[in-house]
């Protein structure tokens, strides 16, 4: 009887050893799918910085006009205007929230996957110098972080990445705060996406409001950037990957409101850091001075520009631009 009931017990616990692990099969292969899923979805939308990612890693953009930067980059340069007044494609990827070290891992994935353009206008900041302390919104990386132009520099910001890559659902679930799985299954439902950015342009039609006179009422002392040695190798690693591809570069300072620069405290340092990177050899359009900076009705605040401040920054940026492509492109100038 002892015999018997001993077998009878290692059975019914092989039993259900092997029920938890089918279970446990079961459910690592639904994670498996689920992120699959969600991943492949997103890797299809047409429209917001999936898109755009998804654009620059099948290598269908090639513009001859890029820009880079951050949201300053991707609201202050509308490709429409550049392109019909240059005669040059054009396409921006500015992305919000982004530092130089995010910006420069964007490029390097572009040019990657895309025939290399002819010029690269980066978009210059105050904060030019500072490196990414915490990534903007991760979950937009997650589709992509088999790509190594822009997993590595992730991992360096956030060595925990790793699990993102590896771990199924886990950046969607432990770094997604936008919710960005659910438009990676919706991708799979009929009906058309809007699409949220104009080849990488991102228009804020918002006014002005009174945010940044309450900011003033905060402000305990002027504003200063720091200037990191590494934000100064960022640049300077930006202006070699240009060069060693053969791609005129132009640092642009687009509009900043007149009011903000003058409670920048170190305002002139930064500019002298911009000069010490291009070297002279890159040029330097700086649009401080631009007519309109103290004008609130052209900016969504301190240092964004509205639609209507776009499109005439875009304007006044694309005849500068055609008049520098024609001054290096003799032929050029004659066609037109």
């Amino acid at each position: 009887m002892e015999l018997n009931s001993s077998t009878s017990s290692s059975s019914e616990g092989k039993l259900v050893v092997s029920r938890v692990g089918g279970f446990l099969a079961i459910v690592a292969l639904l994670t498996f799918a689920l992120d699959a899923a969600i991943t492949a979805g997103l890797r299809r939308l047409p429209a917001s910085p999936f898109g755009i990612t998804n654009r620059i890693v099948e290598g269908t953009i090639n513009a001859n006009i890029v820009i880079s930067g951050s949201s300053r980059a991707a609201s202050h340069y509308d490709p429409r205007i550049i392109q019909k007044m240059t005669g040059e494609k054009a396409f921006n990827l500015g992305r919000n929230g982004s530092q130089t070290d995010m910006q420069l891992a964007v490029l390097k994935a572009y040019l990657k996957h895309n025939r290399k353009p002819a010029i690269v206008v980066h978009n210059l900041d105050a904060f030019t110098f500072q490196t990414t302390r915490e990534v903007y919104n991760p979950a937009q990386y997650v589709p992509y972080l088999r790509e190594n132009d822009l997993y590595q520099p992730l991992r360096k910001i956030n060595p925990q990445i790793w699990k993102s890559r590896y771990l199924p659902l886990y950046g969607y679930v432990a770094e997604d705060m936008s919710f960005a799985w659910i438009r990676g299954l919706r991708a799979f439902l009929p009906g058309q996406q809007s699409n949220e950015l104009i080849d990488g342009y991102d228009p804020r039609p918002a006014k002005w409001t009174e945010d940044f006179a309450r900011y003033k009422t905060t402000l305990r002392a002027p504003v200063r950037w720091d200037i990191e040695p590494e934000g100064i190798r960022l640049m300077e690693d930006l202006v070699r990957v240009c060069r060693e591809h053969g791609i005129g570069l132009i640092f642009v300072y687009s509009p900043e409101y007149r009011e903000m620069q003058l409670l920048t405290a170190n305002r002139t340092d930064v500019f002298a850091a911009f000069q010490r990177v291009a070297s002279g050899v890159v040029p330097i359009w700086d649009y401080s001075a631009w007519p309109h900076a103290n004008d609130s009705s052209y900016f969504n605040n301190s240092q964004h520009l509205n639609e209507i401040g776009a499109t005439t920054f875009s304007t006044d940026f694309a005849k500068r631009l055609r008049q520098y492509l024609e001054a290096r492109d003799p032929e050029l100038r004659a066609a037109r």
